[in-house]
């Protein structure tokens, strides 16, 4: 199948047959490791493609069966990967720090769970009645909850399977699932325990892509189970909404079913659309020639309008040019007036000025 398929080739250049220094393995991991070089164990891929298979089989069986698959890797490599493939595939995740009972305490966790639920709702409605230390503390108190429980907050449950990254870091939830009697997938290292594992792994827990590699095809895995389950309710995979498309008339005519529920042939109704659409081919050249000349002596009509209205247009523009070069030529004219304005002050200066002679002569005549 699609999702569990997966070759030598990957694994090998993803890194998962590098174990850890030979001082700190596990005797319990000695089954599975192939061999010893430069002081560093090496994994045997011979059992982890097998083993790998075999998990991921579990885990398609599960989400087939509409169960739950619960993953969890708090260290710091794997828990962004953790979360992004939970989230895709509609699972949940445990990738900041495992509370002690978050398994077997469950009905605590729930409370804590619902007053998680209930903050998210205080803090998105109104909070103009709380002062800024009340604000700031519930808002630390949601974002503690929401790193603890954001992952589990929509599970609803306990879950069916546990897929662990690093079985050291993550004891407390082996433990708690061994409790419950949850099977348990797990990448185990050179120095890991597989005692409580029941789908154990052989694999690089530290490697980037070796992380990437487990977390995608456990996806994968998940996806297909999801479409079993749907398979076995019932739902048609391929039936789409499909955007209506517009079918030929050959098509029409072979789809076309009468009121019996039979379908029946109309290629006589294919004959006579062509026959009609030819038709209509034909008359219409002779359809637009008559349209032609029956607009011509309108045509001709409307470009004497035109023409008429040029010409008037044309005097109006004559006669607004005359007007303006009338306006333009007062003022010369009144810049000519005003010398003559001078020259009779000049003489009126003049004759003043002589009028003091003809007194004297007046006066010496006496």
């Amino acid at each position: 199948m699609s999702s569990t398929s997966f070759t030598m080739r990957q694994l090998l250049e993803a890194g998962v047959h590098f174990g850890h220094h030979t001082r700190r393995w596990n005797p319990k991991m000695k089954d599975y490791i192939f061999g010893v070089r430069n002081n560093t164990h090496i994994l045997d891929l011979r059992q982890s493609v097998p083993l790998l298979h075999r998990a991921l089989e579990a885990i398609r069986e599960v989400t087939a069966s509409g169960g739950r698959v619960l993953l969890v890797g708090t260290k710091r490599q794997a828990a962004e990967k953790i979360a992004d493939t939970a989230q895709k595939t509609g699972q949940y995740f445990v990738n900041h720090r495992w509370l002690g009972g978050m398994l077997t305490n469950w009905k605590t966790i729930s409370i804590s769970i619902k007053r998680l639920k209930d903050l998210d709702e205080r803090l998105a409605g109104e909070t103009q009645g709380l002062t800024k230390k009340e604000l700031l503390n519930l808002t630390r108190e949601r974002d503690k909850l929401e790193r603890a429980l954001g992952g589990i907050r929509e599970m609803g449950g306990l879950p069916d399977i546990l897929f662990i990254i690093d079985t050291n870091k993550e004891q407390l939830a082996i433990q708690e699932a061994n409790k419950l009697g949850i099977p348990i997938v797990a990448i185990l290292n050179s120095n890991s325990d597989p005692e409580g594992v029941q789908f154990p792994v052989p694999g690089n827990d530290d490697a980037m892509r070796a992380i990437s590699l487990y977390c995608d095809l456990v996806g994968n895995a998940v996806f297909t189970g999801l479409e079993a389950e749907m398979v076995a309710s019932g739902a048609d995979l391929g039936e789409a909404e499909i955007a209506p498309v517009e079918l030929g008339i050959e098509e029409i005519a072979e789809t076309v079913v009468d009121e019996s529920g039979k379908e029946e042939s109309k290629q006589s109704v294919v004959n006579e659309v062509n026959a009609s659409e030819s038709s209509n081919e034909a008359s219409s050249p002779e359809l637009v020639s008559s349209e032609d000349d029956a607009k011509e002596p309108d045509q001709q009509s409307e470009t004497q309008s035109a023409m008429a209205s040029d010409e008037v247009s044309h005097e109006e523009v004559g006669e607004k040019k005359s007007t303006t070069d009338r306006e333009t030529l007062e003022p010369g004219k009144v810049e000519e007036k005003k010398p003559a304005k001078k020259t009779a002050k000049k003489t009126g200066s003049t004759a003043k000025k002589t009028t003091p002679k003809k007194k004297v002569a007046k006066e010496e005549e006496k």
